[in-house]
């Protein structure tokens, strides 16, 4: 069943790439290619790019990892692209209309709630620990401290996306939803809520760096663990109460 919905979402997705292009591509005579966005069609991607980046915004578990790695300068670029990727096929399969399959499976929601829950309270322990030993601080450069592999820094960032409710909720359910209001401009409202997302991550990840200066004392370091603590576990435990 779980193969047939993913077929039928990733069918959706692919019919509306080919049916909704925009018709005012054309070549110039010299050779060019330029593109002509209509006026409804600007319309669906300033309300998909709003829409996106207004519930991005909200303090999560993946904005918090990102902001830590953007603040270490730990493998910045992967993580913001690989949650930039991550929300954009999220949002490309709610476009499409995969809500509208979800809602009528709510047990896929209830695995995705109990697993990210569990997660989060074992990640949130982790920066708990952290928090209470102390003496974490950024070092004179990024070489000083060998910090985690790229792989198991993917793997974390992989999981905290994948296995965030709130990410389905936002992306799959919300932004699918809103998007039925623009008939015809899925593709300009899908444009524009994953740039959105790819706005913001690699906004959040490099722009860090101008916290640096705060973050050479361990205390502070301390503070944002308790902090990302918090923030985990306080989305684990509305997981499990909603």
């Amino acid at each position: 069943m779980h193969t047939d919905i993913t077929e039928y979402a990733l069918a959706n997705f692919t019919k509306m790439l080919y049916t909704q292009s925009p018709k005012h591509i054309y070549l110039q005579n010299n050779n060019s290619l330029s593109l002509h966005l209509p006026t409804y069609m600007s319309t669906a991607f300033f309300s998909g790019f709003l829409l996106s980046f207004s519930l991005i915004l909200a303090i999560g578990s993946q904005n918090a990892f990102v902001l830590r790695q953007g603040l270490k300068e730990e493998h910045v670029f992967w993580v913001c692209l690989t949650c930039a990727i991550s929300d954009a096929t999220l949002i490309g399969i709610g476009v499409s209309g995969f809500s509208l399959v979800l809602n009528q499976s709510p047990i896929l929601l209830d695995i995705i709630r109990y697993a990210g829950a569990a997660f989060l309270f074992t990640y949130g322990f982790m920066h708990l620990r952290s928090a209470l030993r102390g003496g974490a601080s950024l070092q004179a450069s990024p070489e000083a401290s060998p910090g985690k592999s790229l792989k198991k820094t993917l793997l974390i960032t992989l999981a905290l996306t994948w296995l965030n409710p709130h990410v389905y909720l936002d992306t799959l359910l919300l932004i699918g939803s809103v998007s039925t209001k623009y008939p015809g401009q899925g593709l300009a409202f899908f444009i524009g809520a994953a740039l959105a997302s790819a706005v913001f991550f690699f906004s959040l990840g490099y722009g860090a760096r101008l916290l640096q200066p705060f973050f050479k004392k361990p205390r502070s370091w301390q503070i944002l663990d308790f902090l990302i603590f918090i923030v985990m576990f306080s989305i684990a435990i509305s997981l499990l109460l909603n």
